[in-house]
């Protein structure tokens, strides 16, 4: 007699992992696509809402790889560096992009925001990985 199959608790959680990669892949891509598009057209003055951009296009990214990984400290390191050194691209490689202090600012405050949100799911210290 056989018995229907139940996922098992081994299956269960790689399809969790395999989701929690897959989110960071796509996060680091939206970041990447958003940070080196070439020419940005914004129609009047840029607004406060640029600032809301930086500082979510760097925590989500920070937030996805340090969940993905388990390790709040690899994500921090990674993209507080890529934080002013995309600015620094944008400035001088992208023809039609600037380099900004205030959003290389406000990306770094982005990758505290993610950061923090590790440390309240509790992904610090899971894992046996430390901070």
């Amino acid at each position: 007699m056989t018995t229907p199959s139940t996922p098992s608790v081994a299956s269960s959680t790689a399809l969790l992992r395999r989701s929690g990669v897959l989110l960071a892949v796509i996060a680091v891509a939206v970041q990447l696509a958003v940070l080196y598009w070439p020419v940005v057209t914004v129609e009047g003055p840029v607004s406060w809402t640029d600032k809301v951009v930086h500082l979510l296009v760097f925590a989500v990214p920070t937030w996805a790889v340090g969940r993905a990984t388990g390790s709040a400290r690899l994500a921090a390191l990674v993209f507080a560096v890529h934080a002013p050194l995309s600015e620094v691209v944008q400035h001088v490689a992208l023809p039609g992009r600037s380099g900004d202090v205030w959003d290389a600012v406000v990306d770094l405050a982005g990758v505290g925001v993610g950061v923090g949100a590790l440390v309240l799911a509790g992904v610090v210290g899971s894992r046996r990985r430390r901070w």
